[in-house]
């Protein structure tokens, strides 16, 4: 064939055989598809354990976090308003929340804490004051860090809390030694 016949014949289809086989090897094939779509299928199969453990970390990690946030809004509030604040951790409900130690005495009224705050933590994990005295506050037994007026926590307060998840792993929040704050610290105390 000539260059003048292979002009005429691109001309007329307007494209050249070359470009049209070119563009054919370069596309994928159903199979290859396939195996590719196994193959991410036995990568995500294998990796699946180790993303369940780091988000069961996170959670455990996140409820500490959000604790440790609530010792400084506990420590903040009594200043600012001049009464002790409670930090209560119900371990039986799964609940804490940070509310004034006696909300009618320091309303003037009989009328609850309007800023007082509850909080649900994660079902797999558990949260415990460990030497806390219980107290009882709005009908049911729980222990409390009370935050005084000048921001301390009280002498009677726990010094740790345990937040374990349900594979064990463990972080507490730990007191301050001046008995001015909180800090989250990992491993056996």
């Amino acid at each position: 064939m000539t260059t003048l016949q292979f002009e005429r014949i691109r001309s007329a289809h307007g494209t050249s055989l070359v470009g049209r086989t070119a563009g054919r090897r370069a596309a994928f094939t159903l199979i290859e598809l396939i195996l590719i779509l196994a193959l991410l299928a036995i990568v995500t199969s294998l990796a699946a354990p180790s993303l369940s453990k780091f988000f069961r970390g996170r959670a455990l990690s996140s409820e500490a976090r959000q604790l440790l946030s609530l010792t400084h809004a506990g420590q903040s509030r009594a200043i600012s308003e001049g009464f002790p604040v409670l930090l209560w951790i119900d371990s039986q409900a799964g609940e804490y929340g940070l509310q004034l130690e006696d909300a009618s005495k320091a309303a003037g009224s009989i009328e609850p804490d309007p800023k007082a705050e509850s909080f649900s933590h994660d079902s797999s994990l558990k949260l415990e004051a460990m030497d806390a005295a219980p107290i009882s506050l709005n009908g049911r037994s729980v222990a409390a860090i009370r935050f005084l007026p000048d921001g301390t926590a009280d002498e009677a307060s726990p010094t740790q809390v345990r937040i374990m998840s349900a594979t064990g792993e463990t972080l507490w929040l730990m007191q301050y030694t001046n008995r001015l704050g909180y800090e989250i610290r990992a491993g056996q105390f």
